[in-house]
Protein backbone atom coordinates (compact mmCIF):
# COMPACT_ATOMS: atom_id res chain seq x y z
CA UNK A 1 0.00 0.00 0.00
CA UNK A 2 1.25 3.29 -1.05
CA UNK A 3 0.93 6.46 1.27
CA UNK A 4 0.72 10.69 0.48
CA UNK A 5 1.58 12.94 3.39
CA UNK A 6 -0.78 16.01 3.11
CA UNK A 7 0.40 18.76 5.04
CA UNK A 8 -1.97 21.68 5.69
CA UNK A 9 -0.95 24.93 7.24
CA UNK A 10 -3.75 26.48 8.33
CA UNK A 11 -4.95 29.59 10.88
CA UNK A 12 -6.29 27.78 14.10
CA UNK A 13 -9.97 29.07 13.18
CA UNK A 14 -9.44 26.74 10.14
CA UNK A 15 -7.96 23.46 12.06
CA UNK A 16 -11.23 22.07 12.74
CA UNK A 17 -13.00 22.87 9.58
CA UNK A 18 -9.91 21.18 7.66
CA UNK A 19 -9.80 18.19 9.73
CA UNK A 20 -13.67 17.68 9.90
CA UNK A 21 -13.64 18.02 6.22
CA UNK A 22 -10.86 15.57 5.60
CA UNK A 23 -12.25 12.87 8.02
CA UNK A 24 -15.31 13.35 5.28
CA UNK A 25 -13.08 12.67 2.48
CA UNK A 26 -11.37 9.41 3.50
CA UNK A 27 -8.88 10.49 6.15
CA UNK A 28 -9.01 8.10 8.84
CA UNK A 29 -7.08 10.38 11.50
CA UNK A 30 -4.64 13.63 11.54
CA UNK A 31 -1.62 14.85 13.84
CA UNK A 32 -2.00 18.83 14.81
CA UNK A 33 1.01 20.61 16.07
CA UNK A 34 -0.36 24.14 17.63
CA UNK A 35 0.91 27.76 17.84
CA UNK A 36 3.57 27.29 14.39
CA UNK A 37 5.06 30.33 13.05
CA UNK A 38 6.01 31.44 9.61
CA UNK A 39 6.47 34.26 7.58
CA UNK A 40 5.30 35.21 4.30
CA UNK A 41 6.74 37.16 1.54
CA UNK A 42 5.75 40.41 3.30
CA UNK A 43 7.05 40.13 7.10
CA UNK A 44 4.45 40.52 9.92
CA UNK A 45 2.99 43.31 11.14
CA UNK A 46 3.94 44.66 14.26
CA UNK A 47 2.47 47.31 16.99
CA UNK A 48 5.13 48.55 19.46
CA UNK A 49 7.62 45.24 19.23
CA UNK A 50 4.30 43.03 19.25
CA UNK A 51 3.44 40.63 16.31
CA UNK A 52 -0.04 41.62 15.22
CA UNK A 53 0.07 38.08 13.59
CA UNK A 54 -2.31 34.93 14.04
CA UNK A 55 -0.67 31.33 15.06
CA UNK A 56 -0.88 28.75 12.74
CA UNK A 57 -1.93 25.29 12.90
CA UNK A 58 0.19 22.53 11.01
CA UNK A 59 -2.09 19.73 10.56
CA UNK A 60 -0.58 16.13 9.24
CA UNK A 61 -2.52 13.43 7.12
CA UNK A 62 -0.96 9.69 6.67
CA UNK A 63 -3.55 9.08 4.23
CA UNK A 64 -3.51 6.01 0.95
CA UNK A 65 -2.64 7.62 -2.18
CA UNK A 66 -5.92 6.69 -3.74
CA UNK A 67 -7.93 8.82 -1.40
CA UNK A 68 -4.75 12.02 -1.56
CA UNK A 69 -6.17 14.03 -4.14
CA UNK A 70 -10.03 14.00 -2.97
CA UNK A 71 -8.74 14.89 0.24
CA UNK A 72 -6.84 17.69 -0.80
CA UNK A 73 -8.71 19.22 -3.00
CA UNK A 74 -11.92 18.98 0.05
CA UNK A 75 -10.09 20.55 2.63
CA UNK A 76 -8.44 22.80 0.20
CA UNK A 77 -12.43 24.07 -0.53
CA UNK A 78 -13.39 23.60 3.13
CA UNK A 79 -10.98 25.61 4.12
CA UNK A 80 -11.61 28.99 2.06
CA UNK A 81 -7.71 28.65 0.60
CA UNK A 82 -8.32 30.16 -2.48
CA UNK A 83 -11.13 32.70 -1.62
CA UNK A 84 -9.30 33.61 1.64
CA UNK A 85 -5.69 34.79 0.91
CA UNK A 86 -3.70 33.87 4.08
CA UNK A 87 -6.16 31.70 5.50
CA UNK A 88 -3.92 28.31 4.70
CA UNK A 89 -2.28 26.00 2.06
CA UNK A 90 -2.25 22.76 1.92
CA UNK A 91 0.49 20.30 0.20
CA UNK A 92 1.20 16.87 -0.42
CA UNK A 93 4.62 14.58 -0.37
CA UNK A 94 5.48 10.96 -1.39
CA UNK A 95 6.28 8.56 2.09
CA UNK A 96 8.72 5.87 1.40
Amino acid sequence: MKFKLIIALVTDDKTDIVTEAARRAGATGCTVINHARGEGLKPPTTFLGLTLEGQRDVVLFLVEQHLSRQILETIAHEGRFDEDPGSGIAFQIDIE
